[in-house]
């Protein structure tokens, strides 16, 4: 049984994330935080660099949409250069923020993936809607106490989604020698 909170996938940032990985899975659509994952709490607009990187996205034909907790004036205000579809104080973990993005692309769950910095938000929201689940690293910033608190819960279920990683690579080392 999958646990919910340990992440399908796990990179060090965006811009680890290809096209071509994202189509491999069979994902159509994505759903993307914005603080700590594209961009820090402190900047108010997307870089060049996520623009571009949100750009070769839709280029490869995928579609995106971003999904924060943050209040409207923030996401929109973040949204402007990028003109996507958009979802403020989307109450993630809740299912609503795939469950919109689905019905709005016309896709399935399961051809859907969040990308998000946290587990208790992102990995869980998409774990409990059945989408596909990455886990980046947060984007180095000065974190209030909460946040740390909830980096320290976290740890348990990085090392669960690490393990497990190594577990599939010894499977797949074992079953090339033994086809030698």
């Amino acid at each position: 049984m999958k646990n919910l909170f340990v992440p399908d996938y796990m990179f060090d940032d965006i811009y680890a994330i290809t096209p071509e990985f994202i189509k491999s899975l069979g994902v159509r659509a994505l759903v993307l935080d914005i603080d700590n994952t594209l961009v820090t709490y402190a900047v108010e607009e997307p870089t060049e660099e996520v623009i571009a990187w949100v750009r070769g996205m839709q280029a490869a034909g995928l579609r995106l949409s971003i999904a924060s907790n943050n209040h409207e004036p923030r996401v929109a205000k973040f949204n402007e250069k990028l003109g996507l579809f958009i979802m403020c104080e989307s109450g993630k973990p809740s299912r609503k923020a795939v469950k919109n993005a689905c019905a709005h692309f016309g896709v399935k769950p399961q051809e859907c993936a969040v990308i998000g910095d946290q587990i208790f938000t992102d990995v869980l929201c998409a774990s409990r809607s059945g989408a596909v689940a990455i886990l980046v690293k947060p984007i180095p910033y000065n974190e209030n106490l909460f946040f740390r608190f909830k980096r320290v819960c976290e740890k348990p279920f990085i090392r669960a989604y690490k393990r497990r990683e190594a577990k599939k690579a010894k499977k797949a080392e074992n079953s090339k020698e033994n086809k030698k």
